[in-house]
């Protein structure tokens, strides 16, 4: 399976591509897509046409992207928010399944702890894909997000075939334990 992931951002939005096979990470291509506009509309159309491309390219099974954060400033918030979505609608114009992590999510599936820096973030993904150099910091995010995809992907599908049964006999998780 081929799974794209996206670390969105208004100035450079970052993408990797790696294949999962059965346990077994490699890696595809990764880099950034980026706008150089100064108008909103004109990156928003650069961001599209750009994970479009990529998808043409590469022709992922899937897709994972980074989820918004509430900033400090509501402005880049929204910005932001309005970048991820140019890419949420490339993906789900191709037919791409599309997941979303937090960055705590993709931080604790990659390094091991939700507060890693960048450069840490780096050298995992560096290590995990057995890469000769440790990819741009936008690269390395996106591959991120495509190995916490890979990594829960398969415990999501899991619980979502579960849900059902579980809400029958009145039982629900919350905080991570079930409860009834």
């Amino acid at each position: 399976m081929k799974i794209l992931g996206i670390d969105p951002g208004l100035r450079t939005t970052g993408f990797g591509i790696i294949h999962k096979q059965g346990t077994k990470l490699s890696y595809l291509a990764s880099g950034t897509i980026k706008t150089q506009e100064a108008d909103l509309p004109s990156r928003l159309k650069t961001i599209l046409a750009g994970v479009s491309e990529i998808i043409a390219t590469y022709r992922p099974d899937c897709a994972a992207i980074e989820k918004v954060f509430v900033n400090v400033n509501p402005q880049s918030t929204l910005l932001l928010g309005q970048a991820r979505g140019a890419a949420i609608c490339a993906l789900v114009h191709a037919d791409l399944a599309v997941s979303e992590y937090t960055a705590l999510q993709i931080k604790k599936a990659v390094v091991g702890q939700g507060r890693a820096q960048k450069h840490q973030m780096q050298d995992m993904v560096q290590r995990l894909l057995l890469l000769s150099g440790a990819p741009g910091p936008d690269a390395a995010d996106a591959l991120g997000v495509a190995i916490c995809h890979a990594h829960s992907g398969d415990h999501l599908a899991t619980l979502g075939e579960l849900s059902p049964g579980l809400a029958k006999k009145g039982l629900r998780m919350r905080g991570g334990r079930l409860v009834g």
